[in-house]
């Protein structure tokens, strides 16, 4: 009896073993199949059916360049726009139904600050300017002037963030205004039809001040820069450390629409660019970036400079409560893919 119970048991451990194995090959097998597509998210900025998502996103779309630098592995690059912008972009980060976004400041920063694993893996666009859009008439000159004033701002995304800096500045906090949530379009077609008193939003203004449908007494120059928005490329912490060769061969590529874009002799280019999938006015674009460096404004470097400006985004993030904890961009920041990306390539010497 003990003879047959013991090698019953052996026999158990040996089928318990075998199904561990069987597990174990599965999952190997699985994590070793090759990558199929590279799903990547953007905030849609355009006010058409056509998608937008300005600065590199729409270089690299348009010259398919993440297209043509996967295409022999069969890799597919899937651009998935959302109109929800941040927020929407970070559910789909929280769901695993993308591997990369590219983001503005405070969207990327509430995505870390609620336990996203991201990992910050390249400067996109930095000291975005901002515009305060006015009715005419309003005789609103300073922020202080907006005080008890309906002003719309759209939730969740870096704009929020970059109102809160610009009324910091001011010693002025959201609750001395009547701030209402809404989205670009709906902001901006609300002051076009005088629902609202102002709202914070960038160059889609310039477009009203251009038809005498809103005036733009200040924006973040006028500041000093302060609530001008930084954006970047972020990564799924699971994707980048399961593909780190797909997300090093990606910023490579990403460094050949970041170099046409830093081409001054190309800002006419960029402006039609833009401007065509965007439907925004062209006259509108080119103001925005009239006395704009190009060079300067499309830098991808993660240096301290913009560090900085990231820290102190989190810890106006904190303090003004759009996150519950704050955090050190320093433990957020993966720079190694960028430094492999920007290191020059090694000149081949002639024979002798």
């Amino acid at each position: 009896m003990i003879k047959r119970a013991f090698s019953g048991g052996l026999r158990s451990l040996a089928v318990s073993a075998l199904a561990g194995l069987l597990v174990l090959a599965s999952a190997t097998a699985q994590a070793q199949e090759p990558l199929k597509e590279i799903r990547i998210a953007v905030p849609d900025l355009s006010a058409t059916t056509t998608h937008s998502g300005g600065g590199v996103v729409d270089v690299l779309r348009d010259q398919q360049i993440l297209e043509k630098a996967f295409a022999a592995d069969g890799i597919k690059v899937e651009w998935v726009f959302f109109k929800g912008a941040g927020p929407a972009v970070n559910e789909a980060l929280a769901n695993g139904q993308v591997d990369l976004a590219y983001l503005g400041d405070l969207a990327a920063i509430i995505g870390k600050a609620n336990g996203l694993d991201t990992r910050l893996l390249s400067a996109t666009i930095r000291d975005i300017r901002l515009y305060l859009g006015v009715t005419p008439g309003t005789q609103v000159k300073t922020l202080a002037d907006l005080k008890g004033k309906k002003v719309a701002i759209f939730r969740g995304t870096a704009y929020q963030l970059s109102f809160a800096a610009a009324l910091a500045s001011q010693g002025l906090k959201e609750r001395d205004l009547q701030v209402i949530n809404l989205d670009f379009s709906a902001a901006t077609a609300a002051l076009a039809a005088k629902q609202i008193d102002a709202t914070w939003a960038g160059s889609n203004l310039i477009s009203l001040q251009q038809r005498g449908l809103a005036e733009l007494p200040l924006n973040t120059d006028d500041l000093g820069g302060v609530g001008s928005v930084q954006a970047m490329l972020v990564g799924a912490g699971a994707f980048v450390d399961e593909h780190p060769q797909v997300v090093a061969r990606l910023l490579k590529a990403q460094q050949q629409a970041v170099s046409w874009l830093r081409d001054e002799a190309n800002k006419e280019a960029y402006v039609s660019l833009v401007a065509g999938l965007s439907g925004y006015p062209r006259r509108q674009l080119q103001s925005d970036l009239e006395n704009t460096r190009v060079e300067r404004m499309f830098d991808p470097h993660l240096d301290a400079d913009y560090l900085a400006r990231l820290q102190a985004g989190v810890d106006l993030a904190s303090e003004q409560r759009l996150i519950r904890k704050g955090f050190k961009v320093a433990d957020w920041v993966e720079p190694r893919f960028l430094d492999e990306a920007l290191r020059p390539e090694p000149v081949a010497q002639a024979g002798r």
